[in-house]
């Protein structure tokens, strides 16, 4: 059974955000602090500024990404506070996971 904390919380839509290899790339880019504009994060790539536009909307809706207006164009900066969400969500199954595992083990001890 989950605990309360654990069970409150959502990580689904971080998980859905970052299951992409393109979304994961362009935390990579955000994540040394400075703000980039869509033409500077397709830079180096493949990828088109629409393709850029729409993996940042997706990254920006998880909470991860945030934008601003500077002039005609949006700067985008990473926000690592969800990261640290789903981090504290992941050690709390952990430690449940560890404790029914110590319950299985002082069982099968017996």
């Amino acid at each position: 059974m989950l605990s309360d904390s654990v069970q409150e919380y959502d990580p689904a839509p971080l998980f859905a955000a970052l299951g992409d290899r393109t979304r994961l790339s362009l935390l990579a880019k955000l994540s040394d602090g400075h703000t980039r504009s869509i033409a500077g994060l397709s830079a180096d790539t493949r990828l088109t500024r629409q393709a850029i536009t729409k993996h940042l909307r997706v990254l920006e809706n998880a909470g991860l990404v945030m934008s601003t207006k500077v002039g005609r164009t949006s700067q985008f900066a990473f926000r690592p506070e969800p990261i640290e969400e789903v981090r504290a969500y992941l050690a709390g199954v952990s430690q449940q996971w560890d404790d029914a595992l110590l319950r299985l083990r002082s069982f099968v001890e017996r």
